[in-house]
C-alpha cells in the first residue's frame, strides 16, 4: 500500500521555528532531535525556520538564524545569571528585552514556535523570560514547550532553583502548549513542573540520514511504505528458474495468510532477449495476479517511481534494501556459492533459505527450508523464526512506530493542526481559555 506523497502536507503547510539553546554541529542529544525534527518538517511541505544560541548554519534547505546571546555559555548571559543568584534580579532585564527584540523579529512570520528545553532548564533563564512574554502576545505565534529535561527532576536540585526568579522554570503557562517525549517524562514534568495538559510526542530517528540511504531508495520506501509494513523480504536474485522464485511468490502468499501485511521486494533483472527468461518472468506475473499479491509484491526489474522514472539497482541500492529489510529469502534450487548470505550476515540481516548445500556451508542459525516443503509451512516457520529473533522484534517496533515519518504522521502533525485550527492560522489558547483571574495571576518575572 502506498503512502502520501512526502513532499506533500495534509491542508495548509505550517509555518514552524525550531528554537534552543544550540544546533548542529554542536554534539548533543536535543541538537539531534531538533535537527532531524526540522528535516521532516521540511520534507513535508512545511515552512522551517531554527535559532539558535551557538552551531552552523547545518544546511541550506531551511533558514538557520544563530544569534549568541541565546547561548547557554554566553558570557552576557552567565554573568547576569551569577548576579541573580546573588539577589539582584534586575541584571536580567536588560538580556531579557534584548533576546524578546530577537524573538519577535525572527518569529514575525512563523505560526508555531517549537521550544526545545527552553522554557525548563536554567542555562539561560532571559531566554526563558523572554519566550514567556513572547507568549503574552495577542498576535504572535503559538508558543511549544517540547520539554526533555528539568533539574527539578534531581534529587536535591540547587537551592537558587527554589525561589524567584528561578521558580518559573516550574510554572506553566497559560498561553504556551506542552510537550513530552515519553510517557515516564510526563509523569515527571506533571509532578515537579505544575498542572499542565502535557501532550506525549515520542523522539525519533530517520533511517535516511543514520543509514545514509541513497535518495532512489528513500523514495522507493515511500512509495511502497516499508516502514508501515509487518515484515519487508528481500531477494536480491536474477529472475532465472534455479532462483526458484515461485515458491517464494507461494511463500510470500502464506505469510499474508497467516496475518502479516507483508512486502516481498525481488532485485533482480531478467533478460527481455531471451525467451526463456521473458517466459518465465511472465509466468511469475501471472502468479502474483492470480494469488492477489500485487500489493506484496515488487518486482524491481519493470518498476517505475510515480514521476515515471525508471528504477535500476546498482550495489548501493541493494545494500539499501538490506538495511530496510527484515528478512532475505533465498529459494534457489541450486547455487554456486551464496553472496547474499555474507551481504545479509554483515548486517545482522535474518536469513531464509532453502537446504541446499552451498547455502548450508555458509549458514549458521538461519532458517533452513526443503524445496519440497509446503509453501504455507515454511512461511509458518519463517514467521517462528523471526519471532524467536530479538534483533528483528525491536527493529520492528522501531521502523513502525518510532521513524520521523511515522511520529510526524500519527503524533506531531495531529497535534500541531490542533493548536493552530488546521488552518494555518494558530488558534491562540491565552486569547480564548484565559480567564482574566488567569492574566492576573501570571507570575510578575515574565515581565522582566
Amino acid at each position: 500500500m502506498p503512502v502520501n506523497n512526502p513532499n506533500k502536507t495534509s491542508g495548509v503547510p505550517l509555518r514552524l521555528g525550531l528554537l534552543h539553546y544550540s544546533c548542529p554541529p554542536v554534539i548533543g542529544g536535543v541538537e539531534e532531535i531538533l535537527s532531524q525534527q526540522a528535516s521532516v518538517f521540511h520534507r513535508r511541505g512545511h515552512s522551517v525556520s531554527v535559532l539558535a544560541g551557538m552551531g552552523e548554519v547545518f544546511t541550506k534547505d531551511f533558514p538557520v538564524r544563530i544569534e549568541p546571546v541565546l547561548g547557554s555559555k554566553n558570557a552576557r548571559i552567565i554573568k547576569a545569571q551569577e548576579e541573580c543568584k546573588k539577589g539582584r534580579q534586575g541584571a536580567l532585564e536588560g538580556p531579557t528585552n534584548r533576546i524578546h527584540g530577537i524573538l519577535k523579529d525572527w518569529s514575525r512570520d512563523i505560526d508555531i514556535i517549537i521550544a526545545h528545553n527552553v522554557l525548563h532548564m536554567p542555562f539561560n533563564l532571559p531566554l526563558t523570560l523572554a519566550l514567556r512574554r513572547l507568549a503574552d502576545s495577542e498576535d504572535g505565534p503559538v508558543v511549544v514547550s517540547w520539554a526533555h529535561d528539568s533539574p527539578y527532576f534531581q534529587p536535591a536540585p540547587p537551592k537558587y532553583l527554589n525561589g524567584l526568579p528561578w521558580l518559573v522554570l516550574q510554572h506553566v503557562h497559560p498561553n504556551i502548549r506542552y510537550v513530552t517525549v515519553s510517557e515516564s517524562r510526563k509523569e515527571l514534568f506533571s509532578k515537579h513542573c505544575g498542572d499542565a495538559p502535557w501532550r506525549v510526542i515520542h523522539n525519533g530517528i530517520d533511517p535516511v540520514r543514520f543509514f545514509y540511504v541513497d535518495q532512489r531508495s528513500v523514495m522507493l520506501s515511500e512509495e511502497l511504505d516499508l516502514f508501515g509494513r509487518d515484515l519487508v523480504v528481500v531477494q536480491p536474485s536474477r529472475i532465472t528458474p534455479r532462483k526458484n522464485l515461485e515458491l517464494a511468490i507461494h511463500i510470500i502468499r502464506g505469510i499474508k495468510l497467516l496475518g502479516h501485511n507483508v512486502l516481498f521486494v525481488l532485485t533482480g533483472a531478467y533478460d527481455p532477449h531471451e525467451e526463456r527468461a521473458v517466459a518465465y518472468y511472465r509466468r511469475l506475473r501471472y502468479w502474483i495476479k492470480e494469488l492477489g499479491l500485487q500489493d506484496n509484491i515488487a518486482i524491481l526489474a519493470e518498476y517505475r517511481f510515480r514521476n515515471k522514472t525508471k528504477l535500476v539497482p546498482d550495489r548501493v541500492f541493494i545494500r539499501d534494501l538490506y538495511l530496510m529489510a527484515d528478512l532475505l529469502l533465498m529459494t534457489s534450487k541450486d547455487e554456486g556459492f551464496g553472496l547474499p548470505l555474507l551481504e545479509a550476515g554483515m548486517i545482522k540481516l535474518p536469513i531464509a533459505c532453502s537446504d541446499i548445500w552451498p547455502f548450508r556451508e555458509l549458514g549458521e542459525g538461519v532458517c533452513f527450508f526443503g524445496l519440497d516443503e509446503p509453501p504455507l509451512f515454511i512461511a509458518g516457520r519463517i514467521v517462528e523464526y523471526l519471532a524467536r529473533t530479538n534483533t528483528h522484534l525491536m527493529f520492528r517496533n522501531v521502523m513502525r512506530r518510532y521513524v520521523w515519518d511515522v511520529v510526524y504522521r500519527e503524533e506531531a502533525l495531529p497535534f500541531l493542526r490542533e493548536i493552530t485550527g488546521r488552518t494555518g492560522t494558530p488558534d491562540k489558547p491565552g486569547s480564548r481559555d484565559q480567564t482574566p483571574d488567569q492574566r492576573k495571576n501570571r507570575e510578575s518575572v515574565t515581565k522582566a
